[in-house]
């Protein structure tokens, strides 16, 4: 038989605990992002795994909000976050800090999660995630330093934004480990 674990067996940290906490060397991008459940979504996420920033961009709605709260509980307030007007002001931003920034897009020469993205170096990647109609921005995806794209096999060729960022954000986390505390 197994026991589910109470919420004081899993031994969480707090929230300023999270805050001093070393990060993974990972960042999300959300590229005019228009649900704010998904939002509040991949900020919960990025709780989980300790990423080390979000970029929210253009129309994409930021914390303080009832709504993204709603998916968020609380991850809006642990996780570091950036406001920038526009995806490229980010790109930029991230460039500037070292980071690789990878489109999350469908685009010639993507590298497919689980077979061609295993070959990525080690380093700091940010992972832009579109808008849930138009995806990545074409002159966001021109500023990348590349592509990955999840394989998909049915008769739809479309993720929901916070189902597409869970499964990035695990692929990349599975090959980096995450810091001890």
């Amino acid at each position: 038989m197994m026991r589910k674990l109470s919420v004081e067996e899993l031994g969480r940290m707090d929230t300023e605990t999270f805050r001093r906490s070393s990060k993974l060397p990972l960042a999300m991008v959300l590229d005019n992002v228009r649900s704010l459940h998904n939002v509040g979504s991949v900020f919960r996420t990025a709780d989980a795994f300790r990423l080390s920033v979000i970029c929210l961009c253009g129309i994409t709605a930021c914390p303080p909000s009832a709504e993204i709260h709603k998916t968020a509980l609380g991850a809006e307030d642990s996780v570091e976050w950036k406001y920038f007007e526009n995806t490229l002001d980010a790109v930029r931003w991230l460039h500037g800090s070292g980071y690789a920034v990878l489109a999350v897009e469908q685009v010639e020469g993507s590298l497919k999660l689980g077979q061609d993205a295993d070959g990525l170096p080690a380093g700091k990647y940010a992972l832009v995630m579109g808008n849930e109609v138009k995806g990545v921005a074409q002159e966001v995806v021109d500023a990348c330093d590349g592509a990955v794209e999840i394989p998909q096999y049915g008769t739809k060729h479309s993720l929901n934004v916070s189902v597409s960022a869970g499964i990035v954000i695990w692929d990349f986390v599975r090959r980096i480990s995450v810091p001890e505390e």
